[in-house]
Protein backbone atom coordinates (compact mmCIF):
# COMPACT_ATOMS: atom_id res chain seq x y z
CA UNK A 1 0.00 0.00 0.00
CA UNK A 2 1.29 3.63 -0.36
CA UNK A 3 3.28 5.32 2.26
CA UNK A 4 0.68 7.31 4.43
CA UNK A 5 3.01 10.19 4.15
CA UNK A 6 2.21 9.94 0.05
CA UNK A 7 -1.09 9.52 0.96
CA UNK A 8 -1.52 12.35 2.91
CA UNK A 9 0.35 14.63 0.31
CA UNK A 10 -2.50 12.85 -2.77
CA UNK A 11 -5.36 13.66 -0.50
CA UNK A 12 -4.44 17.62 0.04
CA UNK A 13 -3.53 18.08 -3.73
CA UNK A 14 -7.17 16.99 -4.15
CA UNK A 15 -9.27 18.41 -1.04
CA UNK A 16 -12.00 20.24 -2.46
CA UNK A 17 -11.72 19.13 -6.08
CA UNK A 18 -14.48 17.47 -8.10
CA UNK A 19 -11.92 14.21 -8.55
CA UNK A 20 -11.39 10.85 -7.63
CA UNK A 21 -7.91 9.02 -8.21
CA UNK A 22 -7.14 5.74 -8.18
CA UNK A 23 -3.56 3.96 -7.95
CA UNK A 24 -1.62 0.72 -9.12
CA UNK A 25 -1.64 -0.75 -6.17
CA UNK A 26 -5.64 -0.52 -5.16
CA UNK A 27 -4.89 3.27 -3.36
CA UNK A 28 -8.05 5.24 -3.84
CA UNK A 29 -8.61 8.79 -3.30
CA UNK A 30 -11.77 11.62 -3.45
CA UNK A 31 -15.54 9.96 -4.15
CA UNK A 32 -15.98 8.18 -7.20
CA UNK A 33 -19.82 9.00 -7.12
CA UNK A 34 -19.71 12.76 -6.88
CA UNK A 35 -16.44 13.43 -9.03
CA UNK A 36 -16.46 14.90 -12.51
CA UNK A 37 -12.69 13.46 -13.52
CA UNK A 38 -11.58 10.47 -12.38
CA UNK A 39 -7.64 10.12 -12.76
CA UNK A 40 -5.73 6.49 -12.89
CA UNK A 41 -2.44 6.72 -11.69
CA UNK A 42 -0.11 3.71 -13.43
CA UNK A 43 2.97 4.15 -11.25
CA UNK A 44 5.29 6.22 -8.55
CA UNK A 45 6.48 8.36 -11.43
CA UNK A 46 3.29 9.73 -11.69
CA UNK A 47 2.26 10.08 -8.93
CA UNK A 48 5.22 12.18 -8.02
CA UNK A 49 4.33 14.34 -10.93
CA UNK A 50 1.22 14.47 -10.28
CA UNK A 51 1.77 15.82 -6.06
CA UNK A 52 4.07 18.41 -7.47
CA UNK A 53 2.53 18.93 -10.92
CA UNK A 54 3.34 21.77 -13.57
CA UNK A 55 0.88 21.41 -16.67
CA UNK A 56 3.55 20.06 -18.75
CA UNK A 57 4.23 17.40 -16.56
CA UNK A 58 1.10 15.91 -15.55
CA UNK A 59 0.78 16.41 -19.81
CA UNK A 60 3.70 13.88 -20.43
CA UNK A 61 2.14 11.48 -17.98
CA UNK A 62 -0.84 11.22 -19.67
CA UNK A 63 1.11 10.61 -23.15
CA UNK A 64 3.12 8.41 -21.99
CA UNK A 65 0.76 6.07 -20.54
CA UNK A 66 1.29 6.64 -16.73
CA UNK A 67 -1.94 8.56 -16.01
CA UNK A 68 -4.66 7.84 -17.68
CA UNK A 69 -7.88 10.62 -17.71
CA UNK A 70 -11.67 10.30 -17.64
CA UNK A 71 -13.85 13.31 -18.21
CA UNK A 72 -14.64 16.09 -20.41
CA UNK A 73 -11.36 17.58 -21.95
CA UNK A 74 -12.69 21.39 -20.74
CA UNK A 75 -13.27 20.21 -16.98
CA UNK A 76 -9.46 17.71 -17.64
CA UNK A 77 -7.88 21.02 -18.26
CA UNK A 78 -9.55 23.48 -16.10
CA UNK A 79 -8.79 21.22 -12.92
CA UNK A 80 -4.94 20.73 -14.40
CA UNK A 81 -4.99 24.50 -14.05
CA UNK A 82 -6.14 24.78 -10.55
CA UNK A 83 -3.71 21.89 -9.93
CA UNK A 84 -1.02 23.49 -10.75
CA UNK A 85 -1.75 26.87 -9.86
CA UNK A 86 -1.78 27.98 -13.64
CA UNK A 87 -3.91 30.36 -13.40
CA UNK A 88 -1.48 33.30 -14.83
CA UNK A 89 0.57 31.05 -16.60
CA UNK A 90 0.57 34.10 -19.53
CA UNK A 91 3.20 35.87 -17.44
CA UNK A 92 5.68 33.44 -16.95
CA UNK A 93 8.58 34.00 -18.86
CA UNK A 94 9.23 29.97 -20.07
CA UNK A 95 12.47 28.82 -20.99
CA UNK A 96 15.26 30.24 -23.83
CA UNK A 97 14.70 26.57 -25.69
CA UNK A 98 16.69 28.91 -28.88
CA UNK A 99 19.87 27.25 -29.97
CA UNK A 100 21.65 28.17 -33.52
CA UNK A 101 20.51 25.19 -35.03
CA UNK A 102 16.78 24.75 -34.32
CA UNK A 103 16.03 26.72 -37.76
CA UNK A 104 18.56 25.38 -40.07
CA UNK A 105 16.95 24.46 -43.21
CA UNK A 106 17.56 21.07 -43.15
CA UNK A 107 16.18 21.29 -38.76
CA UNK A 108 13.71 22.93 -40.09
CA UNK A 109 12.16 20.15 -42.76
CA UNK A 110 12.77 17.62 -40.24
CA UNK A 111 10.53 19.42 -37.38
CA UNK A 112 7.54 19.96 -40.07
CA UNK A 113 7.43 16.31 -41.61
CA UNK A 114 7.63 15.15 -37.32
CA UNK A 115 4.09 17.04 -37.39
CA UNK A 116 2.51 17.07 -40.73
CA UNK A 117 3.87 13.94 -42.14
CA UNK A 118 1.37 11.51 -39.19
CA UNK A 119 -1.11 10.55 -41.77
CA UNK A 120 -3.17 12.77 -43.91
CA UNK A 121 -6.19 10.24 -43.38
CA UNK A 122 -5.61 11.22 -39.45
CA UNK A 123 -6.28 14.56 -40.29
CA UNK A 124 -9.22 14.31 -42.64
CA UNK A 125 -10.79 12.53 -39.45
CA UNK A 126 -11.05 15.80 -37.30
CA UNK A 127 -10.61 18.56 -39.50
CA UNK A 128 -13.30 20.30 -42.01
CA UNK A 129 -13.23 18.62 -45.63
CA UNK A 130 -10.67 21.52 -47.13
CA UNK A 131 -8.43 20.20 -43.93
CA UNK A 132 -7.89 23.63 -43.01
CA UNK A 133 -5.12 23.42 -40.25
CA UNK A 134 -5.76 27.05 -38.72
CA UNK A 135 -7.85 29.50 -36.65
CA UNK A 136 -11.34 29.55 -38.41
CA UNK A 137 -13.48 32.80 -38.44
CA UNK A 138 -17.05 32.77 -37.05
CA UNK A 139 -18.26 35.49 -38.71
CA UNK A 140 -21.80 34.24 -37.45
CA UNK A 141 -22.43 32.50 -33.98
CA UNK A 142 -24.39 29.37 -35.42
CA UNK A 143 -21.61 28.48 -38.33
CA UNK A 144 -20.41 25.44 -38.66
CA UNK A 145 -16.54 24.63 -38.74
CA UNK A 146 -16.41 24.05 -42.36
CA UNK A 147 -18.88 27.29 -43.06
CA UNK A 148 -15.93 29.12 -40.32
CA UNK A 149 -12.56 27.79 -42.05
CA UNK A 150 -14.32 28.75 -45.74
CA UNK A 151 -14.85 32.28 -43.97
CA UNK A 152 -11.90 32.27 -42.72
CA UNK A 153 -10.19 31.94 -46.37
CA UNK A 154 -12.74 34.73 -47.80
CA UNK A 155 -11.57 36.88 -45.25
CA UNK A 156 -8.27 36.33 -46.14
CA UNK A 157 -8.47 36.95 -49.64
CA UNK A 158 -10.31 40.10 -48.78
CA UNK A 159 -7.97 41.46 -46.76
CA UNK A 160 -5.05 40.89 -49.53
CA UNK A 161 -7.54 42.84 -51.91
CA UNK A 162 -6.90 39.71 -54.36
CA UNK A 163 -7.53 40.55 -58.10
CA UNK A 164 -7.73 38.10 -61.17
CA UNK A 165 -4.92 37.50 -63.02
CA UNK A 166 -2.61 38.39 -60.12
CA UNK A 167 -0.02 35.63 -58.62
CA UNK A 168 -0.13 34.66 -55.06
CA UNK A 169 2.30 32.64 -52.99
CA UNK A 170 1.07 31.09 -49.78
CA UNK A 171 3.89 29.79 -47.18
CA UNK A 172 2.89 26.85 -45.97
CA UNK A 173 0.14 25.69 -47.64
CA UNK A 174 -1.23 23.18 -45.91
CA UNK A 175 -3.08 20.44 -47.67
CA UNK A 176 -3.94 23.37 -50.09
CA UNK A 177 -7.52 24.69 -48.73
CA UNK A 178 -6.19 28.69 -49.50
CA UNK A 179 -4.49 28.61 -52.89
CA UNK A 180 -7.52 26.44 -54.11
CA UNK A 181 -9.81 28.84 -52.62
CA UNK A 182 -8.46 32.03 -54.13
CA UNK A 183 -7.95 30.26 -57.82
CA UNK A 184 -11.77 29.03 -57.60
CA UNK A 185 -13.54 32.85 -56.07
CA UNK A 186 -10.90 35.15 -57.18
CA UNK A 187 -9.07 34.06 -59.90
CA UNK A 188 -5.60 34.27 -59.20
CA UNK A 189 -2.56 32.25 -60.37
CA UNK A 190 -1.38 30.55 -56.83
CA UNK A 191 1.75 29.16 -55.87
CA UNK A 192 2.14 26.80 -52.44
CA UNK A 193 5.25 25.93 -51.06
CA UNK A 194 5.08 23.23 -47.95
CA UNK A 195 8.42 21.17 -46.69
CA UNK A 196 5.29 17.90 -45.65
CA UNK A 197 6.00 15.19 -47.88
CA UNK A 198 2.35 14.90 -47.27
CA UNK A 199 1.14 17.61 -47.81
CA UNK A 200 2.65 18.12 -51.34
CA UNK A 201 1.36 15.09 -52.71
CA UNK A 202 -1.98 15.26 -50.97
CA UNK A 203 -2.51 19.22 -52.84
CA UNK A 204 -0.67 17.23 -56.22
CA UNK A 205 -3.15 15.22 -56.44
CA UNK A 206 -6.25 17.60 -55.65
CA UNK A 207 -4.76 19.74 -58.65
CA UNK A 208 -4.76 16.95 -61.52
CA UNK A 209 -8.25 16.09 -60.23
CA UNK A 210 -9.78 19.49 -60.26
CA UNK A 211 -7.94 20.26 -63.56
CA UNK A 212 -6.12 23.07 -61.68
CA UNK A 213 -2.56 23.09 -63.64
CA UNK A 214 -2.75 26.21 -65.52
CA UNK A 215 -3.94 27.73 -62.06
CA UNK A 216 -2.43 26.33 -58.86
CA UNK A 217 1.19 25.06 -58.17
CA UNK A 218 2.45 23.31 -55.20
CA UNK A 219 6.29 22.60 -53.98
CA UNK A 220 8.10 20.52 -51.70
CA UNK A 221 10.51 24.36 -51.26
CA UNK A 222 11.82 26.29 -48.13
CA UNK A 223 10.68 29.97 -48.43
CA UNK A 224 14.60 30.86 -48.35
CA UNK A 225 14.90 29.03 -51.66
CA UNK A 226 12.23 30.92 -53.82
CA UNK A 227 13.62 32.34 -56.71
CA UNK A 228 10.91 34.37 -58.03
CA UNK A 229 12.24 37.78 -56.71
CA UNK A 230 9.70 40.63 -57.36
CA UNK A 231 7.14 38.05 -58.89
CA UNK A 232 4.60 37.99 -56.41
CA UNK A 233 1.43 40.20 -56.22
CA UNK A 234 0.27 38.91 -52.67
CA UNK A 235 1.55 36.49 -50.05
CA UNK A 236 -0.23 34.44 -47.30
CA UNK A 237 1.37 33.27 -44.41
CA UNK A 238 -0.59 31.13 -42.38
CA UNK A 239 0.36 28.94 -39.61
CA UNK A 240 3.90 30.16 -40.67
CA UNK A 241 5.34 32.13 -38.52
CA UNK A 242 5.36 29.85 -35.24
CA UNK A 243 7.60 27.77 -37.08
CA UNK A 244 10.12 30.16 -38.31
CA UNK A 245 11.80 31.43 -35.04
CA UNK A 246 12.23 34.65 -33.46
CA UNK A 247 15.99 34.80 -34.19
CA UNK A 248 14.97 34.51 -38.22
CA UNK A 249 11.65 36.75 -38.08
CA UNK A 250 13.24 39.50 -39.52
CA UNK A 251 14.95 37.34 -42.16
CA UNK A 252 11.51 35.64 -42.88
CA UNK A 253 9.77 39.25 -43.62
CA UNK A 254 12.60 40.58 -45.58
CA UNK A 255 12.16 37.30 -47.91
CA UNK A 256 8.90 37.97 -47.88
CA UNK A 257 9.36 41.28 -48.90
CA UNK A 258 11.52 40.80 -51.39
CA UNK A 259 9.44 38.01 -53.11
CA UNK A 260 6.49 40.63 -53.49
CA UNK A 261 6.12 43.22 -56.29
CA UNK A 262 6.11 47.15 -55.30
CA UNK A 263 3.11 47.86 -53.84
CA UNK A 264 2.16 43.99 -52.63
CA UNK A 265 0.39 42.78 -49.98
CA UNK A 266 1.65 39.67 -47.17
CA UNK A 267 -1.25 38.64 -45.10
CA UNK A 268 0.22 36.95 -41.76
CA UNK A 269 -1.81 35.13 -39.56
CA UNK A 270 -0.01 33.25 -36.51
CA UNK A 271 -0.51 32.45 -33.21
CA UNK A 272 1.26 34.67 -30.66
CA UNK A 273 2.13 34.74 -26.91
CA UNK A 274 0.01 37.31 -25.22
CA UNK A 275 2.74 38.81 -22.71
CA UNK A 276 5.04 41.22 -23.21
CA UNK A 277 9.12 39.63 -23.72
CA UNK A 278 7.78 36.33 -23.73
CA UNK A 279 10.11 33.31 -24.92
CA UNK A 280 7.11 30.76 -24.45
CA UNK A 281 4.10 29.84 -21.62
CA UNK A 282 5.37 28.89 -18.38
CA UNK A 283 4.47 25.35 -15.86
CA UNK A 284 6.13 23.56 -18.43
CA UNK A 285 4.21 23.67 -21.42
CA UNK A 286 6.43 25.21 -24.02
CA UNK A 287 8.85 22.65 -23.05
CA UNK A 288 6.61 19.89 -23.57
CA UNK A 289 5.19 21.25 -26.67
CA UNK A 290 8.88 21.29 -27.89
CA UNK A 291 9.04 17.83 -26.71
CA UNK A 292 6.44 16.44 -28.32
CA UNK A 293 4.50 18.50 -30.85
CA UNK A 294 6.20 20.85 -32.47
CA UNK A 295 9.96 20.89 -31.97
CA UNK A 296 11.40 23.89 -32.64
CA UNK A 297 8.24 26.16 -32.38
CA UNK A 298 8.91 30.05 -30.97
CA UNK A 299 6.14 32.45 -29.83
CA UNK A 300 6.70 35.96 -29.75
CA UNK A 301 4.19 38.86 -28.70
CA UNK A 302 2.56 40.20 -31.29
CA UNK A 303 4.45 44.23 -31.49
CA UNK A 304 7.44 41.95 -31.12
CA UNK A 305 6.36 40.41 -34.86
CA UNK A 306 5.06 43.89 -36.18
CA UNK A 307 8.38 45.33 -34.99
CA UNK A 308 10.56 42.40 -37.34
CA UNK A 309 8.35 43.24 -39.95
CA UNK A 310 9.16 46.65 -40.33
CA UNK A 311 12.53 45.51 -40.01
CA UNK A 312 12.06 43.47 -43.03
CA UNK A 313 11.20 46.24 -44.96
CA UNK A 314 7.39 46.20 -45.11
CA UNK A 315 4.14 48.98 -43.37
CA UNK A 316 2.09 47.33 -41.30
CA UNK A 317 -1.16 48.50 -42.48
CA UNK A 318 -3.83 46.43 -40.49
CA UNK A 319 -4.51 44.28 -37.54
CA UNK A 320 -6.88 42.09 -35.86
CA UNK A 321 -6.91 39.22 -33.16
CA UNK A 322 -9.03 36.37 -33.51
CA UNK A 323 -7.97 34.72 -30.33
CA UNK A 324 -11.71 33.37 -29.14
CA UNK A 325 -12.25 32.38 -32.51
CA UNK A 326 -9.29 29.93 -32.17
CA UNK A 327 -10.34 29.01 -28.84
CA UNK A 328 -13.71 27.63 -30.74
CA UNK A 329 -11.81 25.98 -33.19
CA UNK A 330 -9.73 23.76 -30.91
CA UNK A 331 -12.62 22.42 -28.80
CA UNK A 332 -14.31 21.87 -32.31
CA UNK A 333 -11.98 19.70 -33.45
CA UNK A 334 -10.98 18.23 -29.96
CA UNK A 335 -14.41 17.12 -30.37
CA UNK A 336 -14.10 15.54 -33.41
CA UNK A 337 -11.11 14.02 -32.44
CA UNK A 338 -12.44 12.17 -29.45
CA UNK A 339 -15.96 11.46 -31.99
CA UNK A 340 -13.54 9.04 -33.90
CA UNK A 341 -11.19 7.97 -31.14
CA UNK A 342 -10.85 4.24 -31.94
CA UNK A 343 -10.17 5.00 -36.23
CA UNK A 344 -7.63 8.03 -34.75
CA UNK A 345 -5.98 5.27 -32.89
CA UNK A 346 -6.06 2.86 -35.41
CA UNK A 347 -4.06 5.18 -37.75
CA UNK A 348 -1.58 6.66 -35.30
CA UNK A 349 -1.25 4.03 -31.91
CA UNK A 350 -2.37 5.60 -28.80
CA UNK A 351 0.69 7.21 -28.27
CA UNK A 352 0.19 9.54 -30.67
CA UNK A 353 -3.53 9.65 -30.29
CA UNK A 354 -2.61 11.28 -26.64
CA UNK A 355 -0.27 13.83 -27.82
CA UNK A 356 -2.45 15.56 -30.02
CA UNK A 357 -5.66 14.96 -27.83
CA UNK A 358 -3.98 16.72 -24.73
CA UNK A 359 -2.13 19.29 -27.35
CA UNK A 360 -5.17 20.33 -28.60
CA UNK A 361 -7.39 20.67 -25.69
CA UNK A 362 -4.59 22.35 -23.45
CA UNK A 363 -4.44 24.52 -26.89
CA UNK A 364 -7.65 25.65 -26.80
CA UNK A 365 -7.47 25.90 -22.92
CA UNK A 366 -4.60 28.12 -23.17
CA UNK A 367 -6.68 30.63 -25.84
CA UNK A 368 -9.14 30.68 -23.51
CA UNK A 369 -7.56 32.07 -20.70
CA UNK A 370 -5.64 34.53 -22.87
CA UNK A 371 -2.31 32.78 -22.79
CA UNK A 372 -2.04 33.07 -26.84
CA UNK A 373 -3.25 35.24 -28.96
CA UNK A 374 -4.02 34.46 -32.87
CA UNK A 375 -3.36 37.77 -34.99
CA UNK A 376 -3.84 38.73 -38.96
CA UNK A 377 -1.66 41.07 -39.82
CA UNK A 378 -2.09 42.73 -43.19
CA UNK A 379 1.52 44.32 -44.03
CA UNK A 380 2.98 45.78 -47.33
CA UNK A 381 5.85 46.49 -49.73
CA UNK A 382 6.14 50.42 -50.32
CA UNK A 383 5.50 51.21 -53.90
CA UNK A 384 8.91 53.77 -53.48
CA UNK A 385 10.13 55.22 -50.58
CA UNK A 386 7.60 57.04 -48.57
CA UNK A 387 4.61 55.53 -51.06
CA UNK A 388 2.02 53.52 -49.25
CA UNK A 389 1.24 50.46 -50.84
CA UNK A 390 -1.81 49.63 -52.86
CA UNK A 391 -4.06 49.61 -49.64
CA UNK A 392 -7.04 51.46 -49.99
CA UNK A 393 -7.75 54.55 -47.28
CA UNK A 394 -10.44 52.39 -45.47
CA UNK A 395 -11.30 48.65 -44.02
CA UNK A 396 -14.82 48.74 -46.13
CA UNK A 397 -13.33 46.91 -49.07
CA UNK A 398 -12.68 43.77 -46.49
CA UNK A 399 -16.18 43.60 -44.90
CA UNK A 400 -18.55 44.41 -48.26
Amino acid sequence: MLKPVLLKQLQQRISGLPLYVSLWDGTQAGNADTAAIHIRLTSPAALKAFIKPTLGSLARAYVEGEMDLDGSPREILSLGSSLCGAEFCRDEKGSDLWKWWRHTRSRDRKNIQYHYDISNDFYGLWLDERRMYSCAYYREPDMSLEDAQEAKLDLICRKLALKPGERLLDIGCGWGGLIFHAARHYGVRAVGITLSDNQHDHVAEEIKANNLLDRVEVRVMDYREMPEAGEFDKIASVGMVEHVGRKNLTAYFQRIHDLLKPGGLVLNHGITAAALKSKGLGSGISEFVDDYVFPGGELEHISEVMQHATGGGLECLDAENLRPHYARTLWEWVRRLDSRAEEARKLIGERNYRIWRIYMAGSAHAFDQGWMELWQVLAGKPLAPGVQPNYPYQRDYIYR
